[in-house]
């Protein structure tokens, strides 16, 4: 220590004020004032103490944590049942520190395990073979009331089947609306594919499906591009230039709703499906307008070759509509 910090603690000054006034910290004035402390500082090795377990007595707790009459235990259960039956080993902290330096301080339960849920594949070569059904909210009035729109479509046509505006989600309600969707559309589908809510999984809609030999579809939770087709739809009808930001009441959702699937069933051109309206992939009409198409742009180009690069084609009619289509894997080098 310097003369002047001496004399400034003679004086009765605080350590923190003559460190300040020296330039000293107050880690080096503690060190000097306690080397002995100093040798064992946080900073060094700490001299384990003679009270500490020995290696083999440390092995022998590690083990009795592990053993299958304790693996499934806290430390405190272990550390308590052991000391009803007149054995101490150590203290219960001393047990966590012994299982953390082995990396056994997390769950030590068994837990149940569950598959992970199947990436959903379906495919549909033509109307009729995969429905897409998901329920959306519609604000309501006020900030406290909410409309419930089931819809359910075709995902080769993208013809909606069937839809519902309803003031809540219901099993019974949803049971409803798919069997008046399946009469109809005068058949049933192959498959129908949902999300996982509440009215999706429930008995009452299980019980149909099952009874008309539908197969069922779930998507895997948290996975809204399992469901493409119904999301498409929806974000189709909300943003809608005349699309509210709320309803005044049911009797508006209602009208709105069937306005609006009056004209993407039969007036809306869909580009996935060649530019056609659902409804005339879903009810075979769309060869013939394609081939109507076709004539019209072949008298256009008779008419002015100069206007084209190419013979003009119509946008090709679908084959094929997917719900996560099988990624190829790539074939072995020969």
């Amino acid at each position: 220590m310097t003369t002047a910090f001496t004399e400034l603690r003679d004086a009765q000054m605080s350590v923190q004020k003559s460190c300040a006034l020296t330039g000293i910290s107050r880690a080096t004035y503690y060190r000097h004032a306690n080397p002995r402390a100093a040798k064992n500082g946080p900073w060094l090795p700490r001299t384990p103490p003679l009270s500490a377990l020995t290696d083999r007595e440390r092995a022998a707790v590690l083990a009795l944590l592990a053993s299958p009459r304790y693996a499934d235990l806290a430390i405190p259960q272990v550390w308590a049942r052991e000391l009803d039956e007149g054995r101490y080993h150590c203290s219960i902290s001393t047990m966590y520190r012994i299982a953390r330096a082995a990396g056994q301080v997390s769950e030590r339960r068994h837990h149940a395990t569950h598959p992970p849920r199947v990436r959903p594949e379906l495919v549909a070569r033509g109307p009729s073979e995969v429905w897409s059904w998901d329920i959306t909210a519609l604000k309501g009035p006020s900030k406290a009331i909410w409309y419930k729109c089931y819809v359910v479509l075709d995902i080769f046509s993208r013809y909606v089947t069937g839809w519902l505006v309803a003031a809540a989600e219901d099993a019974i309600l949803a049971k409803d609306f798919l069997t008046d969707a399946v009469a109809r559309n005068g058949c049933e589908p192959h498959t129908t594919h949902a999300d996982r809510g509440g009215a999706m999984v429930s008995k009452p809609v299980s019980e149909l499906l099952t009874g008309l030999g539908v197969l069922r579809s779930h998507s895997r939770p948290r996975t809204s591009n399992d469901n493409p087709y119904s999301e498409a739809q929806f974000k189709t009808m909300k943003y809608m230039s005349d699309f509210p930001d709320r309803f005044g009441s049911l009797a508006d959702a209602r009208a709105f709703c069937e306005s609006f699937f009056l004209a993407y069933n039969h007036e809306h051109r869909h580009s996935g499906i060649g530019m056609h309206t659902p409804a005339s992939v879903h009810f075979g009409t769309a060869e013939q307008i394609h081939t109507q198409r076709q004539v019209t742009l072949n008298r256009a180009h008779a008419a002015h070759p100069e206007r084209f690069t190419r013979q003009p084609r119509p946008p090709a009619l679908p084959e094929v509509a997917w719900i996560n289509q099988p990624i190829e894997q790539p074939q072995p080098a020969p």
